[in-house]
């Protein structure tokens, strides 16, 4: 773990937008977000860049038929598999990066980041939520097959390496996040897999990224497995689920006091509730959100310096007018937070 690094309440967000012009993402992008700019995943585009098909390039036997994606073990399955594990070992990433056509908005992203930004955002799908998604002929996910798990956390190690090593062409330095939406859904029926199943998985992935990392989840789950993973940055849900991660106080102060980020995600991506919001309501919100931490302890000027600001999740399922507004709001809110309490 780097060492309290000073982001200062900076805005980024989580990735995903709702447009299919790729230049109008990275003009969004590039103005509300200038100091810490994402790569835009653009779902709405083509179903390839649906952030599960997105990452299956390379795969062993892998299959995208429409909105399915799974595993056909085929004549050269074996041959791919063993492939992946020796790339593995040798950090190569030949053919395991992710094409144009798969992610229009990061080739795109690395045009409009020619100001050459200190530090950029990327983002890899997560080896839980991409084992439950990718299935086999059953339709059962490869997850809860164990040499295909394993092999999952292996190649989404790799795809982390192409990631970090491509957005280190357009900055210096990278935050790499690991989105892992279904870890909302841990201890349910649906994601039957021990805690420390995912941490292991969870940690062969970071452990491909040289530069800073951290874990995206939009729900609530099981915070102190991802706050005692391999992290820089946790980023959450704090406009629905503030409460969910109070209630590991002792986690969260330790994390805070080894140079942890929590990452905020204190604006809304409802748009029925965004017309409701200001950037006054939603300063009194984060305050609200970290209040638990600081009578508990946790310096406020810390949370503030090692903080960063999100939206709440994605913004693909907005208009493009809401996800714009979104970012203004953030933007905003960021201003405010840093003009008040940032020297």
């Amino acid at each position: 773990m780097s060492p309290g690094i000073e982001f200062n309440c900076l805005p980024t967000a989580i990735g995903s937008m709702p447009n299919t012009d790729a230049e109008k993402a990275c003009s969004l992008i590039a103005r509300y977000l200038p100091d810490l700019p994402v790569w835009p995943q653009l779902s709405r585009r083509t179903n390839l860049e649906n952030m599960y098909v997105q990452f299956s390039e390379g795969f062993p036997g892998v299959v995208v038929e429409g909105e399915k994606i799974y595993v056909e073990r085929t004549e050269d399955f074996d041959a791919e598999l063993e492939r992946l594990y020796y790339a593995d070992d040798e950090n190569n990433i030949e053919g395991f990066g992710v094409s144009a056509s798969h992610a229009e908005g990061l080739y795109a992203f690395k045009e409009f980041a020619k100001k050459h930004p200190v530090m950029v955002k990327g983002q890899v799908t997560g080896p839980v939520s991409w084992g439950l998604c990718v299935t086999d002929r059953e339709q059962r996910g490869i997850l809860y097959d164990d040499l295909l798990s394993e092999a999952t956390a292996k190649f989404l190690r790799l795809k982390a390496i192409w990631m970090e090593r491509f957005l280190r062409t357009i900055a210096r330095d990278t935050l790499i996040f690991i989105d892992e939406p279904y870890l909302a859904s841990l201890g349910s029926a649906f994601v039957a897999i021990s805690g420390e199943q995912v941490k292991a998985l969870l940690n062969v992935v970071l452990s491909g990224i040289e530069g800073l990392k951290g874990v995206h989840c939009c729900g609530s789950t099981d915070w102190s497995i991802l706050l005692n993973c391999d992290i820089d940055v946790l980023n959450f849900d704090a406009y629905n689920y503030a409460d969910s991660l109070s209630t590991y106080l002792t986690d969260v102060n330790a994390f805070i006091k080894r140079g942890g980020t929590i990452a905020w995600g204190i604006v809304t991506n409802d748009e029925d509730m965004l017309p409701g919001e200001s950037v006054n309501s939603l300063f009194d919100r984060l305050g609200e959100a970290m209040a638990p931490f600081t009578r508990e302890g946790v310096p406020f000027k810390q949370l503030i310096s090692q903080g960063i600001l999100t939206p709440s999740c994605g913004l693909d399922s907005l208009s493009e007018d809401a996800a714009e507004e979104v970012l203004h709001l953030l933007k905003q809110l960021s201003d405010k937070v840093r003009s008040k309490y940032v020297l």
